[in-house]
């Protein structure tokens, strides 16, 4: 069992256990600066202090868009102590969607009541107007200010049944759900992850390594909170730095002698397609015991392609790689392959599984669906699947994922019927589709993104897969969706690319998808890089392509599709407003 009963006490005392191991964070150039336990702690209270002075107390709500992860994870932990409920958000991406920027962050903060938002100076000029658009909000804190501390705070107690933050899910702009998660789900969960799961120790020189977003649950609860719980040290690599320059990732991880890091599916196969020569006679990567795949649908020959490069040359081992399953609101891991096994796939009956759901081993010739296990659930913790009448399905079957253990939150924050929907009878609906076969759970696709053609069941990732695989798209960034046809519906395939020739291209997307899935496709979509929509986690969003490509909007509406000239006018439209807010604020003193 975890030592502590709250995150709260983590953060205060794993210096006394550890005092010289803690927290690196690297700059966009790549120099480092290293926190110890103890440090933290310091740091801590000191920014507990000014957030105290600021009248902020137990239970309150503060929202959170930070750039830095050095202030972000001072800043968090913070709040922690001081019993502040963190609201995580993530920063303005581009300035071609400022204006839904703006007012899904407005929705958040309204729906979390919070009474402060905390914010990187960069970010001031674009966040004050968010002070006039939520009633609750009071004002604008830079989190470089609160470094300045103040007197000794007075810390609250901290049980395990309180609020520790809130995780808002990528749901619509109108309908904002804030996942409550408790200091007893947290530590849970954490165990799951490093105890029975990662099997990380401090004492064994363990590290982690991140480079994935502070204000998404993977980077959160993965490397930032689970990670002082045991005393592990971690090494943050900013987001940004890895956008521009991936092979930064694989580089720390050689320097530091990583142990455990985690990444979507893409970030694989970008890795692997941008690692020189040069690079993988140098690295060596004997030392990672485990590189995490989850957040999106995992692509199993991109699993295999990267094992196949990085084990030849770098000395990867073959059981590193572990696929794993989660959602917000089950804390975050749901299940993770054991960490001494190898990756286990799953090839079954296309037409079978398509049409009936049932996972039958292939005839030679016939078309294959290949599926990645994606691990067993945590001690104390089970996975079921459920019949859409409710009845509960044996192993081979798929069915709606469900989820119950003490990982379980209690819900959304004041939204009960959305809680109610999700959370059924001590269980958790996931709204995912999948199986489970020899203990290990297999996750097939979205309940809501099965499209049906001719009365088949079609699962959009197989198609988009197919499509993948095709020299000119752009690994993870393809969509498949069904438009009325004039007897049934029709398949169509929205995708980014960087080639010219896309006669070519679209030829060879219709062969693929007619070769592998035995599927005609009615259009393909060829669209610039960065268009298709995704949520605030990078996961592509199915329904949202659809509903563009039916109005007729598809590859308009992305964070390229402004143009300069829309973009400057934006950018001082809510610079003006953010100048009035704050003169505003200034008047009332």
């Amino acid at each position: 069992m975890s030592r502590f009963p709250t995150l709260a006490h983590a953060v205060a005392e794993i210096g006394e256990q550890y005092p010289e191991l803690g927290y690196t964070f690297q700059d966009t150039k790549g120099e480092e600066t290293f926190y110890t336990f103890p440090q933290m702690a310091e740091q801590t209270a000191r920014r507990a202090a000014a957030l105290q002075a600021l009248g902020l107390k137990k239970g309150d709500r503060a929202g959170l868009i930070i750039v830095e992860p050095e202030d972000f994870v001072l800043t968090f932990f913070a709040m922690f102590r001081l019993g502040v409920v963190p609201v995580p958000l993530y920063p303005p991406l581009s300035l071609g969607n400022l204006d839904a920027y703006a007012a899904r962050t407005a929705h958040v903060l309204t729906s979390a009541d919070a009474k402060v938002l905390v914010a990187s100076a960069s970010l001031q000029n674009i966040l004050w107007s968010q002070v006039d658009k939520v009633p609750s909000l009071s004002k604008l804190v830079k989190a470089e200010d609160l470094a300045k501390g103040g007197a000794n705070p007075d810390l609250p107690q901290i049980t395990p049944d309180d609020i520790a933050f809130l995780q808002y899910t990528s749901g619509s702009t109108s309908d904002p759900k804030g996942v409550m998660v408790t200091h007893r789900c947290l530590v849970a969960n954490c165990e799951g992850i490093i105890e029975h799961g990662l099997q990380l120790h401090p004492d064994r020189g363990d590290k982690g390594i991140s480079w994935l977003p502070l204000y998404h649950d993977m980077g959160l609860i993965g490397f930032v909170i689970s990670p002082i719980l045991y005393g592990i040290p971690v090494v943050f690599i900013p987001t940004l730095r890895f956008i521009k320059r991936p092979t930064c990732w694989l580089e720390t991880i050689h320097k530091h002698r990583g142990t455990a890091s985690f990444a979507p599916n893409f970030a694989y196969a970008l890795v692997a397609r941008k690692a020189k020569p040069a690079d993988l006679e140098r690295w060596d990567l004997s030392c990672v015991k485990a590189f995490g795949c989850g957040a999106e649908p995992i692509h199993p020959e991109t699993m295999r392609q990267f094992n196949k490069i990085f084990g030849e040359h770098c000395d990867l081992s073959p059981t590193a790689l572990l696929p794993a399953y989660g959602m917000a609101e089950a804390t975050l891991a749901i299940s993770l392959k054991p960490v001494e096994s190898v990756m286990v796939t799953r090839q079954v009956n296309a037409e079978e599984f398509q049409e009936n759901g049932v996972v039958l081993d292939p005839d030679p010739g016939q078309p294959i669906e290949e599926h990645v296990a994606c691990g067993v659930a945590f001690p104390g913790h089970e996975i079921g699947i459920f019949a859409d009448d409710g009845e509960r399905l044996p192993d081979g079957l798929q069915g709606e994922i469900a989820v119950r253990g003490p990982s379980v939150t209690p819900g959304y924050f004041r939204n009960p019927d959305a809680t109610q929907k999700t959370f059924r009878d001590g269980w958790l609906f996931t709204g995912d589709l999948g199986y489970t076969l020899d203990g290990q759970v297999y996750v097939t696709g979205r309940v809501k993104d099965l499209i049906i053609l001719n009365g088949r069941n079609i699962h959009p990732q197989a198609v988009e897969w197919a499509a993948s695989n095709v020299d000119g798209v752009r690994k993870g960034n393809v969509v498949a969706f069904s438009r009325p046809g004039e007897h049934s519906e029709e398949l169509v395939i929205a995708l980014e690319t960087r080639e010219t020739d896309t006669d070519r291209l679209i030829a060879d997307v219709r062969k693929a998808v007619q070769r592998e899935m035995s599927l005609s496709l009615a259009e393909v979509i060829c669209l610039a890089p960065g268009t298709l929509p995704k949520t605030s986690s990078g996961k592509l969003q199915r329904a949202k392509t659809r509903s563009q490509y039916l109005r007729g909007t598809v590859g308009r509406e992305g964070v390229r599709t402004a143009g300069a000239t829309g973009d400057r006018v934006t950018l001082a439209r809510h610079v003006a407003a953010s100048v009035w807010s704050r003169a505003k604020a200034a008047l009332r003193g």
